[in-house]
């Protein structure tokens, strides 16, 4: 029975778990907490998030916390503004199912509304058992509003959700399905007392490891978003790996992923629960990057830590160890990293006794492999034993299909954090801009797309009423007019200028072409979205070849 999590001696030192939640799972967290009271110090705060993360910032300066639970939109708000492990609350696919089941006692109609994300694997569900089930995502409340309203005109009386969609529903005048078991919330609390137990395991070693990243694993499949078939591939290989104590190398170009890949494996597979460590090998000084790795014993060198120093092997023990950048480890470090991989001992710098580590090594690069150990850079024994398993990551523009989706889900998730809503026709904006998004070459992947959608989300947050066009996304972004293309004059030289109004041309007129699609070819409409008379307008489709 559970909690299955020993007690502690100390009953001073037990874990302190704060659970913060707004809605009806402020009940669910408060009916569980005593079956933990033995184990840990638990809170419940009636909040959600600014408030919430402004109060517990506040706590934080004189209180101690080791870990906070919430769930939903409310978890993912105060992930990203809080010093300390924000566990989310999750529902099980056990839960889905009886919220649906108990939904269709309601209603033939369901609506399910998730936070940022679908479930694609209730697509199948619904087609053999015959629901009739809408999947909506949000990100923030209005845009939860905003969904349900929509289902509601589409006749649907029963929605599927977290606390706030239920609340929401309910104020609608819907019937609210609440997904959340009790089980699904011992598990949170589970979580929550592991992630205590690493916080402090972290915080003891804490400025003994500056090269370590971090301890856990923040990231999950989900955060690898993209629905075509290189993506699903992928994920379907991270799953697979993670069954595998094999090493893997993960290569791909910069801004693919690598990283969030790596965690993924490591949350997909049986050390999960224990430390998630990463170091990037070309960030660190040679010298300071073998101490970080081995360890070192006391008095092993001019300044070393009184007492030695546990390396990122012995941190990393029974879980993931990730080698960022592998190509740019130095070649005297690759023959210990070796050794290390073929006897599964590690000794510190200055110590002869061997310390045995059960790690798994995931590596990744960039550089090709190949052509560093053909430049005698790269031990190639080195390279057979990372690369027992081999993952290798699309670049962006080998997935146009993800493009706009993902365009769309950065824009929403940078307005939310701006605390800005996301415009009402922002799908179909974003859409009208797809063209231009599939021309640009992204060379800097999904990390330069997400970081062009937050330059452009700070715009449109200015401006609330301001129309996403292809004009806007050009004036914030020039860059995406590049292209690899060589174009020549008549004489054959190069002339860049012709490529590029070309390419505005084009864009131009495939996007006058959407926005008419958009607004149904009203020109009063369109003339207003676009901010020009209808002279002008006229003007403009005579120029385009397609008939309207």
């Amino acid at each position: 029975m559970r909690p299955q999590t020993p007690i502690p001696r100390d009953a001073n030192d037990k874990p302190v778990i704060w659970t913060v939640s707004i809605s009806r799972l402020f009940d669910l967290f408060r009916d569980i907490m005593v079956e933990y009271d033995a184990s840990a110090t638990i809170e419940p705060i009636h909040m959600g998030f600014e408030e919430a993360a402004q109060h517990l910032r506040e706590r934080l300066q004189t209180e101690r916390c080791d870990a906070v639970i919430a769930a939903g939109s409310n978890g993912a708000y105060l992930k990203n503004r809080l010093p300390v492990p924000v566990v989310i609350a999750k529902a099980s696919g056990f839960d889905v199912m009886q919220a649906l089941a108990r939904a269709r006692r309601v209603s033939p109609d369901i609506g399910l509304i998730t936070y940022q994300e679908t479930m694609p694997e209730l697509v199948d569900f619904k087609n053999t058992f015959g629901f009739k089930l809408e999947q909506r995502t949000y990100v923030t409340e209005e845009d939860a509003r905003a969904q349900i309203s929509e289902l509601k005109a589409k006749g649907i009386k029963a929605i599927v959700g977290a606390g706030l969609i239920t609340d929401l529903a309910e104020e609608a005048g819907l019937t609210g399905i609440f997904m959340y078991s009790a089980e699904s919330i011992r598990q949170s609390f589970e979580d929550a007392l592991e992630i205590a137990r690493l916080t402090r395991l972290e915080s003891a070693r804490g400025r003994q490891h500056p090269a370590a990243e971090s301890l856990r694993a923040r990231h999950g499949l989900a955060d690898l978003r993209g629905e075509s078939p290189a993506m699903q591939s992928m994920r379907q290989s991270i799953m697979l790996f993670a069954r595998s104590p094999a090493t893997v190398l993960i290569q791909g170009e910069t801004g693919t992923g690598k990283e969030l890949a790596a965690q993924a494996m490591h949350k997909e597979s049986p050390r999960a629960r224990h430390p998630f460590v990463a170091v990037n090998c070309g960030a660190i000084a040679e010298s300071l990057l073998e101490s970080e790795l081995f360890g070192y014993e006391d008095g092993a060198f001019t300044g070393s830590r009184r007492g030695g120093h546990a390396g990122l092997f012995e941190a990393a023990h029974r879980g993931t160890l990730f080698l960022d950048e592998i190509g740019e480890m130095p070649l005297s470090l690759q023959t210990r990293l070796l050794r290390v991989l073929e006897e599964r001992e590690v000794v510190r710098v200055g110590g002869v006794r061997p310390i045995p580590v059960d790690v798994r090594i995931i590596s990744a690069t960039h550089c090709d492999l190949d052509v560093l150990i053909g430049e005698s850079r790269f031990r190639s024994d080195l390279f057979y034993r990372l690369a027992v398993l081999r993952l290798q990551l699309p670049p962006l523009r080998e997935r146009k299909e993800d493009l706009v989706p993902l365009a769309e889900w950065c824009i929403k998730h940078a307005l939310a954090s701006l605390g800005s809503r996301p415009h009402a026709n922002l799908h179909a904006e974003v859409l009208a801009c797809g063209t231009l998004l599939a021309q640009y070459q992204w060379p800097g992947n999904v990390r330069e797309l997400r970081n062009m959608m937050e330059r452009l989300a700070l715009f449109l947050a200015a401006e609330p009423l301001q129309a996403l066009t292809t004009s806007l996304l050009i004036k914030i972004a020039p860059e995406i007019l590049t292209s690899k293309q060589e174009n020549t004059n008549l004489s054959g030289k190069k002339n860049p200028d012709i490529g590029e109004r070309n390419l505005k041309a084009d864009v131009a007129d495939i996007s006058l072409w959407q926005v008419m699609e958009q607004f149904k070819h009203n020109r009063d409409d369109v003339a207003r979205h676009l901010g020009i008379s209808r002279t002008t307008l006229w003007r403009k489709l005579k120029n385009v070849n397609k008939v309207f």
